[in-house]
């Protein structure tokens, strides 16, 4: 056999293993464990509900809102668009004011406001349609008076029980308030016998039923029923005037039959009611 020569100029020494002799490559990087990531989550701070512009130190009613941040795969945090939004307008923070509550001042202002309406009602509903045809006949003047001061007349002819008669009554109250120092206005209760010949005289078959008369007794004309405030308001200009005629002689509107009248007899027969 041949034999193998141990010269060193015939035999190569083999490198040793990097693994076997305790050293790494400088192409090998060394594992290192990292902690875990986790999502970071931005705070976006409300105002306090009342702020003070000077004290910014004072206490304050605060609010969070958090928004959740959404992880790519990469492991980097993308904040939301509501979250950039409010980032970009007030630099990183959005400041979201609320409105502010009523204080005590404020519910009193209303308070004040609404007894100041409420007395303006009472007093408008008072002044127009407060008006009874009880108010209207206890100032109104006598019928004898009336014919014998020589200045023209309104007789109305009227009911308690007669709605029309009511609801004309804040109408003739304006009217009368107006030209009550030139022309008398007088009230007769149908249902007051007294008047009997006063009915037949002047034909009642409906009220309310005006007579207008001049300032010596004679009937120029007569309205009838529910008409506009201006038909009387214009009879009662010309009676003032002294014209010799009434624009509106003979208008007959809605009325209550005077053949419905409760006719009783009353306690003092001066009584013009």
């Amino acid at each position: 056999m041949a034999r193998v020569a141990s010269s060193t100029i015939g035999l190569h020494r083999l490198p040793t293993h990097p693994l076997r002799s305790g050293h790494l490559p400088h192409l090998v990087k060394p594992f290192v464990l990292r902690p875990p990531r986790y999502p970071s989550y931005q705070t976006i701070s409300c105002c306090q509900t009342r702020p003070n512009p000077t004290d910014v130190s004072s206490s304050q009613t605060s609010e969070k809102v958090v928004a959740e941040p959404s992880v790519s795969e990469n492991g980097s945090t993308n904040s939301s668009p509501l979250a950039e939004e409010a980032a970009g307008s007030s630099g990183g923070i959005n400041v979201v004011g609320l409105p502010d509550y009523p204080d005590k001042s404020f519910n009193k202002r209303i308070a004040i406001a609404s007894v100041v309406a409420a007395v303006g009602l009472f007093l408008s509903t008072r002044l127009d349609f407060g008006v009874s045809l009880k108010d209207l006949s206890a100032v109104a003047l006598p019928y004898e008076e009336a014919l014998s001061n020589g200045k023209p007349t309104v007789v109305e002819f009227y009911a308690d029980w007669c709605e029309v008669c009511r609801e004309l009554a804040p109408d003739v109250y304006k009217v009368e308030q107006q030209y009550k120092d030139r022309v008398n206005f007088v009230m007769l209760n149908v249902d007051n016998t007294k008047w009997e010949q006063e009915l037949d005289e002047f034909g009642v078959e409906g009220i309310p039923h005006f007579a207008f008369l001049d300032n010596q007794g004679n009937e120029e004309g007569n309205v009838v029923g529910r008409l506009p405030k201006q038909y009387l308001l214009e009879n009662v200009e010309a009676l003032a005037r002294g014209d010799a005629s009434i624009p509106h002689a003979r208008v007959v509107g809605q009325f209550s039959s005077a053949e419905s009248r409760k006719v009783h007899q009353v306690a003092d027969p001066r009584s013009h009611g």
